[in-house]
């Protein structure tokens, strides 16, 4: 009798504990389905977004940037969010994708801020500026863009000043750029004038001082102007990129590093309305993969850029040739009087008198401790890319 009783105290447990688990499972369930509908939540199919790009499939800006960055969003949002990448030509034209992700033809952009000069020369600060400006690299300019209230001013400047709907987030970063390829070598400021050289922004009114003739044209326009003979001289980004593009094939003085660009800083420009429509995870999840991507962007072409400027000189017959240091201080020289002139508009000279702030802080302190570097790279190497 103690046994069945034993026995039947044993199996009402049992029934009970099973009840419980049951009701465990069912509330979890309901509470996940509840969950999903929830105001905030992402919904059960994923959100596609559409990306347009300034740049061709050649370019590394594509192929080692925004496509391992949309990869990356898609991963960590577990396939919630994904999107689909397209070059530049093949929704809007190269210049057009900031005006398209505004009107949401796109919901992002993949591009540079300097691009978009003609609405507002202040545009050319965000991607970079002769010298830095202010003796930054890349690190400092990153530094001051989150931790010196850079990217306060780029939300002001693309939604205040330009009246446009777009959030945007640095993605891409690269070392110092080159001067550029030309046709014939030269030694001084006065050989380049008469040039008609490709460049960017702001930064074809400093080499106008020079006397040149700047041309400002999109990266898959380039190689053809050259063969055409329609400008003498380009620049483009740095070995790795200047090669996927052809420009050895073309011409064979390789000028570097420029003055012009040592910093180039381009971004995400997303449309601020899909933007806010992001659950939060989701947003957390867009601005980690960016972040990564612009670190590993930058170390990536680092490592191949040296691999591919031995190959120009070796393989391809490239004249790798240094600078003229006259050169970076007639750019220098330039560029300060350029932008006197244009700080004459408030928000330029908001932004610019930001940058200085930030690097009077943090240029001087490196300048003292990164000297152990540089005198241990000198110790360590000699010149190894120009004979």
């Amino acid at each position: 009798m103690r046994g069945s009783t034993f026995a039947v105290r044993w199996l009402v447990r049992g029934v009970c504990a099973l009840a419980l688990v049951l009701a465990a499972l069912f509330a979890v369930q309901a509470w996940q389905e509840a969950a999903a509908q929830a105001p905030g939540r992402a919904p059960a199919k994923p959100l596609v977004w559409k990306v347009g790009a300034s740049w061709p499939t050649t370019d590394p800006a594509f192929a080692h940037n925004l496509k391992p960055l949309a990869e990356r969003v898609e991963r960590l949002s577990g396939g919630r969010l994904k999107w689909e990448i397209y070059p530049a030509g093949a929704v809007v034209p190269a210049f057009e994708v900031l005006d398209a992700a505004h009107r949401r033809v796109i919901d992002a952009a993949h591009s540079c801020s300097y691009y978009w000069v003609g609405k507002h020369k202040a545009a050319h600060l965000f991607t970079g500026a002769p010298g830095g400006p202010f003796g930054m690299d890349l690190w400092d300019f990153y530094g001051w863009m989150y931790h010196g209230g850079g990217w306060e001013l780029l939300q002001e400047f693309y939604q205040q000043v330009l009246k446009l709907d777009i959030v945007a987030f640095p993605v891409i970063t690269s070392n110092p750029q080159a001067m550029g390829w030309f046709r014939k070598p030269f030694k001084s400021v006065e050989e380049l004038k008469g040039l008609k050289y490709r460049v960017p922004g702001v930064i074809a009114d400093l080499y106008r001082e020079f006397g040149m003739s700047p041309v400002v044209l999109p990266g898959g326009e380039i190689i053809p102007a050259l063969e055409r003979g329609v400008i003498d001289a380009a620049e483009w980004a740095f070995p790795q990129a200047d090669v996927l593009m052809g420009f050895q094939d073309v011409l064979k003085y390789y000028y570097l590093p420029g003055m012009h660009e040592p910093t180039t800083t381009c971004e995400l420009e997303i449309n601020k309305k899909v933007w806010d429509a992001l659950p939060p995870d989701l947003q957390a999840i867009v601005r980690a993969a960016v972040d990564q991507t612009y670190i590993d962007y930058w170390a990536r072409i680092t490592k191949e850029s040296s691999t591919v400027l031995r190959d120009l000189r070796d393989k391809h017959g490239v004249n790798i040739v240094r600078t003229p240091p006259a050169v970076h201080t007639a750019v220098l020289k330039a560029w300060d009087r350029l932008a006197e002139r244009e700080s004459r508009d408030p928000f330029f000279r908001k932004v610019y008198e930001s940058m200085r702030a930030y690097a009077a802080t943090v240029v001087p302190y490196r300048k003292l401790m990164w000297g152990a570097v540089e005198a241990a790279r000198d110790y360590y190497w000699e010149e190894r890319y120009i004979k």
